[in-house]
């Protein structure tokens, strides 16, 4: 079996429809890897807006030639009624090589913050338990973050209203200050696939799921198919 990192570069091929090109061209230095800060208008679904400062550390797991991906971000904003000022951080993971989402969504209801991001990449889908549709979703309440299914997440919050694809290169045309809402909705536009355009309900089906991401398992380190042969044995070992 090859090692983890030539794992890694094979599964990239398949991976990255996830991360629908988040190359990351961010100035350098900044956060000591290179990265970036900016603010945005998250559009709510009331109709109101919130400020959210955003910023991306570079440096985690990429190929020769290849620009760091995202080892670390954050997102920071006013809980409106409260005034309680809210992080939510996404920092690295050593068994992905990188930060483990794309933020996609944040909405504010009754003093309870949501937000929804997408799994960064094959390995940190899998990570996430393969969730279908393709969602983390997480509730800020009693001073801290919580990952909820998406069930609970209100029905009526459809919207993406982040920067999602490449959230630097948006911050770069914002000139690094504030990204309007109507810019972030121009900028997420290009979005193709239905999971991107706005949050569903419905999950797809299976077999698109599989062949936009095929299952992995971490196995000391390395991500193997299931039906490895050290694989089948360790998950029949977890199944005594």
């Amino acid at each position: 079996m090859s090692g983890g990192y030539g794992l890694v570069k094979a599964l990239k091929i398949i991976g990255l429809v996830w991360v629908l090109g988040v190359s990351m061209n961010a100035e350098a230095g900044l956060f000591g890897f290179g990265g970036t800060s900016w603010k945005e208008e998250a559009l709510q679904n009331d109709g109101s807006k919130i400020i959210v400062e955003r910023s991306i550390r570079l440096g985690g797991r990429h190929e020769i030639g290849q620009e760091p991906s995202i080892r670390e971000q954050s997102l920071v904003f006013i809980m409106p009624n409260t005034h309680q000022r809210v992080s939510w951080k996404d920092e690295y993971s050593a068994d992905l090589g990188t930060a483990n989402f794309l933020p996609m969504q944040l909405e504010v209801a009754k003093n309870t913050a949501y937000l929804v991001a997408s799994p960064m990449g094959c390995l940190s889908y899998n990570k996430w338990g393969r969730p279908n549709p393709p969602y983390v979703v997480f509730k800020y309440q009693d001073k801290a973050w919580k990952r909820i299914p998406l069930q609970e997440l209100p029905i009526e919050f459809k919207q993406i209203n982040l920067a999602f694809s490449s959230p630097d290169h948006a911050a770069k045309e914002a000139n690094h200050g504030l990204l309007s809402a109507e810019q972030i909705k121009k900028w997420n536009s290009d979005a193709q696939q239905p999971q991107y355009k706005s949050i569903l309900r419905e999950p797809l089906p299976q077999v698109r799921i599989n062949e936009m991401c095929e299952e992995r398992i971490l196995y000391k380190g390395n991500w193997i198919l299931p039906n490895d042969p050290i694989a089948r044995k360790f998950i029949d070992q977890q199944n005594k």
